[in-house]
């Protein structure tokens, strides 16, 4: 830990907004323009969610009681899925539409944070552990960034203390979650998630503190719907309750 760099607090405030445009820019443009600067300011977007990832594995090393983070991550997960489909145009009830985005990224992170505490928990056998994580793979394939946020999870905090390994697992599998989005989605879109790697620089950066304020979490439960309401309020004025994405 030193005090040079970036701490967990200002991280936090980068990724706010680097998700922020990323979604104003996806309610404003919808269905995948390819205008270049529309494109720029989703990949100012792929900031975000390494950050958020990666927050999740220290959260996890460093809490003194994981049950209440993943009961405050599990109700977030409840509170954001209205308010991500909200803003972007999705049916409250899964799978009406599609097997994409069918709710936001907080419930992968949930269930990001409950994988690690099966890979650590020394009464389950190792094939247990297999079955239980494939299993959360299945059940977050439908959100935002998919099972793929759980596995880069899983790999930031296996190598804890090894950036390069923690990013390079990170990076292989966004990678597969842009050949899926490429594939399935748009070939355009699909490119731009392997911006991510935008984000190993500020993860470099990170000095190991949390920082003073201690409300940033706080903060960040309360900004992330609200934000995505205000996003369904600018959709529907602009265009009426449409979607304006994949999984609408």
């Amino acid at each position: 830990m030193n005090t040079k760099g970036l701490n967990g607090n200002q991280l936090k405030v980068i990724a706010m907004l680097a998700m922020t445009i990323d979604h104003l820019a996806a309610v404003i443009f919808p269905n995948y323009p390819t205008d270049w600067w529309i494109v720029g300011l989703h990949i100012i977007g792929r900031l975000a969610a390494p950050v958020f990832m990666f927050f999740i594995a220290e959260g996890y090393f460093y809490t003194r009681d994981w049950k209440k983070y993943a009961l405050r991550l599990l109700m977030f997960a409840v509170v954001s899925h209205f308010a991500y489909n909200f803003a972007f145009g999705i049916p409250f009830i899964p799978f009406k539409t599609s097997a994409f985005n069918q709710t936001s990224i907080i419930w992968s992170l949930f269930w990001g944070l409950i994988a690690l505490v099966i890979n650590d928990c020394a009464k389950l056998k190792k094939w247990q552990k297999t079955v239980l994580v494939i299993g959360i793979l299945a059940i977050t394939f439908c959100s935002d960034w998919s099972c793929i946020a759980v596995l880069a999870i899983m790999e930031i905090s296996t190598n804890r203390g090894n950036f390069k390994k923690q990013m390079k697992g990170m990076l292989i599998w966004c990678t597969m979650y842009a050949v899926i989005f490429f594939i399935f989605i748009n070939p355009v879109y699909g490119i731009v998630q392997l911006f991510v790697a935008l984000a190993i620089p500020l993860l470099k950066a990170y000095n190991g503190q949390k920082g003073s304020w201690k409300g940033m979490k706080y903060l960040f439960y309360i900004y992330y719907p609200l934000h995505l309401v205000i996003c369904g309020i600018i959709r529907i004025a602009l265009y009426g309750n449409v979607s304006v994405m994949i999984g609408g």
